[in-house]
């Protein structure tokens, strides 16, 4: 799927690497993903495991999005994963920077420079607002902040720090105003979507709110529930 065009607001889920999507749970959960992007009418992009991102990517229509892919162009790189082989399997972007997989300042320019050459979407991680501004000089598609120590906790961002929210949409649009802002880490509701977008977010991108739902597809019903 390369559709490169996505309207407020964005709900991005990343599979990251849970048990639940081994095998073929990684198809199972893109499949309700796309189900319900359908039937809302709401723009739904996925991160599914690496090692599955091509055969996900072949067998869904809605946006698919690698993990990270490292500063590399095609040619001696044995191991790393270029942006042009991300492009190559199907996919329609990829996560930068995400904060369990840093990469440096030159980095994260260099790979959002490839990653546009290849003509993939692009979606930087950042800390806190002061990391987000920084980033938006490379010009994305989109900006995410996740505060790490909410990440994969059952308070939501939108509870626990809504000034870093607010602060990271008033320092990213000082920098660049075409940039999407998306908020994460502990979101796992529609109340905790509809709480982002009233601070200014365009989206949220989450990971185990729906990974390890007891019932992934009523958990993403939800999610679009109330926007």
């Amino acid at each position: 799927m390369s559709e490169k065009k996505f309207h407020r607001p964005v709900i991005v889920v990343n599979f990251k690497a849970y048990q639940e999507v081994n095998g073929p749970g990684a198809l199972e959960l893109a499949k309700i993903c796309e189900k319900v992007s359908e039937e809302s009418g709401l723009k739904i992009g996925i991160c599914p495991p690496m090692v599955d991102l091509g055969y996900v990517a072949r067998n869904v229509d809605i946006p698919v999005f690698a993990q990270n892919i490292d500063p590399r162009a095609p040619g001696s790189a044995t191991g790393w994963v270029t942006p042009a082989m991300v492009k190559a399997c199907g996919a329609a972007g990829t996560l930068i920077n995400h904060t369990e997989h840093k990469i440096r300042l030159n980095e994260i320019s260099e790979c959002t420079d490839l990653a546009k050459a290849s003509d993939l979407i692009t979606l930087i991680c950042s800390d806190n607002d002061r990391v987000a501004a920084q980033v938006a000089q490379f010009r994305p598609d989109f900006i995410a902040v996740e505060p790490p120590d909410l990440i994969g906790g059952d308070l939501s961002v939108t509870k626990a720090n809504p000034a870093i929210i607010e602060n990271t949409v008033d320092a990213v649009r000082s920098v660049n105003h075409t940039v999407m802002i998306l908020c994460g880490a502990g979101v796992k509701t529609g109340a905790d979507v509809r709480a982002a977008l009233d601070l200014g977010a365009d989206g949220v991108l989450l990971a185990s709110g729906v990974v390890r739902s007891k019932d992934p597809e009523a958990t993403v019903r939800d999610l679009v529930r109330k926007v």
